[in-house]
Parts: C-alpha cells; sequence; structure tokens
C-alpha cells in the first residue's frame, strides 16, 4: 500500500478531500420551510451528538447559497437516505427547490419532511457554531422514525450501498 502524505493547506486541498472521502458516511437529505417555499440539502455530514438531550448535527457549507435559510431555520428534519435515493439524494444536491414530483408531506410544525426515507428526524434549532468554512447546526430531535432498510453510503465521490445488515 503507497502512502500520500501531506500538510494541509491551500495548495493541498484536493489531496485532503481525497483523504477524507476515505470514509464512507451515510447519506442525508435535511428539508426546511422557508418563505419561498420547502428548500432541501444533501448532507453527508450528519452525527449524532447526544441522547440525553436528544441532539443530533450536521454541517452546511458556507458557500452554499441554502447555508442561510437552514442556519436561521428554526426547525428542521434529518432524513437519511435509503439505498434506492440516490436519485433524490442528487437532484437535492444540485436544486433546494427541487421538490417538484418528489414524494413529500409537511410535518405537524409545517417542515417539507420526504417519503420512502430509512430514518428520518424533526429537530428544532439548538445552537449553530462557527466552524471555519461550515457552520455546525445542532438539532434537538423533537420526534423520530426509522424502519428497515439498507442506507445510501458516500464514499470517494461516488454513491453506493452497504452489503450486509440492514
Amino acid at each position: 500500500m503507497t502512502e500520500t502524505a501531506f500538510v494541509p493547506g491551500p495548495e493541498t486541498q484536493r489531496k485532503l478531500r481525497d483523504a477524507l472521502g476515505c470514509f464512507g458516511t451515510g447519506v442525508t437529505v435535511v428539508t426546511t420551510m422557508t418563505p419561498e417555499g420547502p428548500l432541501a440539502m444533501t448532507a453527508n455530514s450528519f452525527a449524532s451528538v447526544s441522547l440525553d438531550p436528544a441532539l443530533v448535527l450536521w454541517s452546511p457549507a458556507k458557500s452554499s447559497s441554502r447555508h442561510a435559510p437552514f442556519v436561521e431555520a428554526d426547525r428542521f428534519v434529518i432524513q437519511i437516505m435509503e439505498e434506492g435515493q440516490q436519485a433524490i439524494a442528487t437532484r437535492f444536491a444540485r436544486d433546494g427547490r427541487a421538490f417538484d414530483g418528489a414524494d413529500w408531506s409537511e410535518t405537524d410544525h409545517g417542515q417539507p419532511m420526504l417519503g420512502g426515507c430509512l430514518a428520518y428526524f424533526q429537530c428544532a434549532r439548538y445552537a449553530v457554531h462557527d466552524a471555519g468554512d461550515h457552520s455546525i447546526v445542532l438539532g434537538a430531535i423533537e420526534r423520530a422514525a426509522f424502519c428497515k432498510g439498507r442506507g445510501l453510503i458516500f464514499k470517494r465521490g461516488q454513491y453506493g450501498g452497504f452489503a450486509g445488515l440492514e
């Protein structure tokens, strides 16, 4: 195995992205309601934080035109994508307003929620922290659900599935 070692910096950003891409992550789509209608963003920067209180986090890029509406949102829904939902993840990675023809409904708090996902977390904004070129958005989970199935995975710039347990 050949190792590529480097010091992170402006001239090695591609190498850093490649190194970080070695870690396979689940794929989520985060949704919220704005005055202009529903908004979505595909994100693989999702993690559980605490069971008591029930908290999760995700990290939108500051360079995204969708950054401000999400960090300012009082409520949002994080959906964990099922293995067969790559098209939905790709759709919302490109266009956060592409809800036409999508399977979605509104939560009791009026937030858009996608159908057919492996799990969802309806959240109230708990805190937002600066994190370099991203923000860390902490959500207090108000309601959650899950079902059996296989999650959509993202690794080395590609979508895939997890061969194994459901």
